[in-house]
């Protein structure tokens, strides 16, 4: 499986709705949504690619409080660093964010995953 499907897979297991940059605006609440953001490009000193990708995956929580919010976050922190599939683990503590036009709470947690290229 890709890095994606690995990671979707994971978070479905908390949350079903899990999208990869943006949800619709009528999606139910909580539903997670994830990003790559970079990551460091891996390659051998003779260029050719490193078995392993390494990618900082954005993951976005949102519900309609703040403490559902932070305790799906946790939650979905845990899993992936519990992850067989991928190495992983966070880069700091979640951001908290509100939403004021569409009335929801979020979080922001950057993580960095080495995963099979």
């Amino acid at each position: 499986m890709t890095l994606e499907a690995d990671l979707v897979t994971l978070v479905k297991a908390l949350c079903p709705r899990v999208f990869p940059d943006v949800a619709d605006v009528s999606t139910d609440r909580p539903y997670v949504t994830y990003q790559g953001i970079g990551g460091r490009s891996l390659r051998w000193l003779a260029l050719s690619p490193a078995d392993k990708r390494h990618t900082i995956m954005q993951v976005n929580v949102w519900a309609d409080t703040r403490a559902s919010a932070s305790a799906l976050a946790r939650q979905i922190e845990d899993a992936l660093c519990a992850a067989s599939a991928f190495t992983a683990w966070p880069q700091a503590e979640p951001i908290s964010t509100y939403d004021a036009d569409m009335k929801r709470y979020g979080t922001i947690q950057d993580f960095e995953i080495y995963s099979t290229r």
